[in-house]
């Protein structure tokens, strides 16, 4: 069974930076599409990045393009969430997931339901 488990958020100053890690077991990230994505208090689930396993694209939504910045090492089978500038609007529960490449998971918009194995989240609070 895929299992993915989030680390490295924490509480960071506006205009610092994190990255967040997504360990994943049970499977491995050449035949799997990662997507990143983050909920608000209050707020629906939106996708944010995403990481193609065939041919190694990826996709960021246009409200992060610039600061996030979506990365992997298959040695690890792992996938990174790099956060720079951060603002308080960035405040939240940030989660990974994986759906295998078949599906086509990968695509503009990052939605939810393209994925079907998440992570159980990890929190990152962007505070004064």
């Amino acid at each position: 069974q895929l299992q993915l488990v989030e680390s490295g958020g924490g509480l960071v100053q506006p205009g610092g930076s994190l990255r967040l890690s997504c360990a994943v077991s049970g499977g491995t990230l050449d035949n799997l599409d990662i997507g990143w994505f983050r909920q608000a208090p209050g707020e629906e689930r939106e996708g944010v990045s995403c990481f193609r396993s065939s041919g190694g694209t990826t996709y960021s939504t246009d409200s992060v393009k610039g600061r996030f910045t979506i990365s992997r090492d298959n040695a690890k089978n792992t996938v990174y969430l790099q956060i720079d500038s951060l603002k308080p609007v960035d405040t939240g529960v940030y989660y990974c997931a994986a759906q295998h490449y078949v599906f086509g998971a990968c695509v503009l918009p990052i939605i939810k339901s393209n994925y079907r194995f998440w992570g159980q989240g990890t929190q990152v609070t962007v505070s004064t």
